[in-house]
């Protein structure tokens, strides 16, 4: 076999397969083996039907030949895709030139091939991940947690602010009539936990003892649009207890405010950088991938990505019993709204895919043989096939370049988060020693 591949308009690419009369009569002996294995012909054992009766009940040599070649297409296409190292993103259009009665055989097959596209400024990206400081305000604020915990709680004659508890009366009714009315009593509710529907706390705040109001928010387990008739029978404000060094010695492992403090401080320092590591991998890519225009992702990626999704969450509702109509109807959401969803997950994919590839390119990251040779047995591992059947089943797919090409942008990958600068949302720097200290290490992690 022999393939050539000729540059077309549209980012794609036009295949010449070449296929010489030995290999096109290893082709029709294998479809005569195919079909003898299919047929049952009185007088043979199945497999052992001779070719001139299965040639005779195709309809003739030409019959069988045309078999022949459609059977093997598909296998001279990957080798060829192979051979000719292009990366396709869409089924070819195959159209057969020549051969079919005799001779050689040769098809085009036209093909749209993944884009190359530029992404300028790369080298300078600055990435935005959440803030590893931590403030005076926040260590109050945990402190005024630990303390909420021996608060003292008092009647008060004035009106609610956001800190009290209050006691409730509450009549829940459901104005569709779908479910039964709920009637609440001396319900004890924390100012502020929203716990109960959504607007609740800020139509307590200002009331007083007796007050009664109606309210509309989401019913139990918010669904629907119920109907809640409010009286404040009773409010307590919390009384904290005074942060000295006796009370710490008694209710911490600490023995002082500022121990318990500088403790404090290290906790939620350790916390904000855990959060800024688990979101670098994330936000680095999607820095890079807005470096790729929409426009510039192909149809045909865009598509075969959302039919992916669409199959994957299939099979995962599958997994779980439920069906794509029973989700819709959980999610309240369309079929339309559904695929815009999982379309615009697709773009996001696409685009990073498309930045990852023009990085390995741009920074010469192609993996050398021995690296590929790495994942593809790392891979095999986890796959849990040997890794020779895997390294042959992506030969023979034709899928060699896809794999050389992802072994790549994990290279991408690791040179982006080598080499980009990190800052917080007011635009300070933060440092990639802290965000690659494993924070794990401390005994009080």
């Amino acid at each position: 076999m022999r393939a050539t591949a000729n540059v077309l308009d549209n980012n794609k690419i036009k295949l010449v397969i070449e296929i010489d009369e030995l290999e096109m009569a290893d082709a029709v002996s294998a479809t005569v083996k195919s079909i003898a294995q299919d047929i049952v012909i009185k007088g043979f054992r199945k497999g052992k039907a001779p070719r001139n009766l299965i040639e005779q009940r195709l309809g003739g040599a030409q019959a069988l030949r045309a078999e022949a070649i459609r059977e093997a297409m598909p296998n001279f296409y990957a080798r060829a895709v192979v051979e000719t190292e292009i990366d396709p993103i869409d089924q070819p259009n195959v159209t057969i030139t020549a051969g079919e009665d005799e001779g050689v055989v040769v098809f085009e097959a036209e093909v749209e091939v993944r884009p190359e596209v530029s992404i300028g400024g790369y080298q300078n990206l600055v990435v935005t991940l959440p803030s590893v400081s931590v403030s005076a305000d926040d260590v109050d604020d945990q402190l005024v947690s630990l303390r909420d915990t021996d608060a003292v709680l008092n009647v008060v004659e004035r009106s609610v602010v956001t800190t009290d508890v209050v006691t409730l009366d509450i009549v829940a009714s459901d104005p569709s009539g779908e479910s039964e009315p709920m009637n609440l009593s001396d319900i004890v509710y924390p100012v502020g936990s929203e716990s109960i529907t959504e607007g609740l706390d800020e139509q307590l705040t200002g009331k007083s003892i007796g007050d009664e109001f109606q309210i509309a928010g989401p019913g139990p387990m918010g669904t629907g649009a119920w109907i809640f008739d409010v009286t404040v029978k009773e409010v307590k404000e919390k009384s904290l207890p005074e942060l000295t060094d006796e009370w710490v010695a008694e209710s911490t492992d600490f023995t002082t405010v500022e121990e318990l403090r500088n403790d404090i401080e290290t906790q939620l320092t350790r916390r904000k950088v855990l959060e800024a590591q688990f979101a670098r991998r994330d936000a680095s890519l999607q820095a890079l991938s807005e470096l790729v225009a929409e426009d510039a992702c192909p149809a045909a990626l865009v598509g075969s990505e959302t039919e992916r999704r669409v199959h994957d969450l299939g099979h995962r509702l599958e997994q779980q019993n439920l069906t794509i109509d029973s989700f819709l109807q959980i999610t309240n959401q369309s079929p339309e709204s559904l695929i815009a969803t999982l379309r615009e997950d697709a773009v996001k994919w696409v685009r990073t895919d498309l930045a990852l590839r023009a990085l390995a390119k741009a920074e010469s990251l192609d993996p050398t043989d021995e690296e590929a040779d790495e994942e593809l047995v790392s891979t095999s591992l986890e796959m849990g096939v040997p890794a020779e059947t895997l390294r042959t089943n992506i030969r023979e797919s034709g899928r060699v370049v896809a794999f050389r090409a992802e072994v790549a942008k994990m290279k991408a990958t690791k040179w982006l988060n080598e080499h980009v600068s990190y800052v917080d949302a007011e635009g300070k720097e933060i440092s990639r020693e802290l965000l690659e200290t494993d924070q794990s290490l401390d005994e009080n992690a």
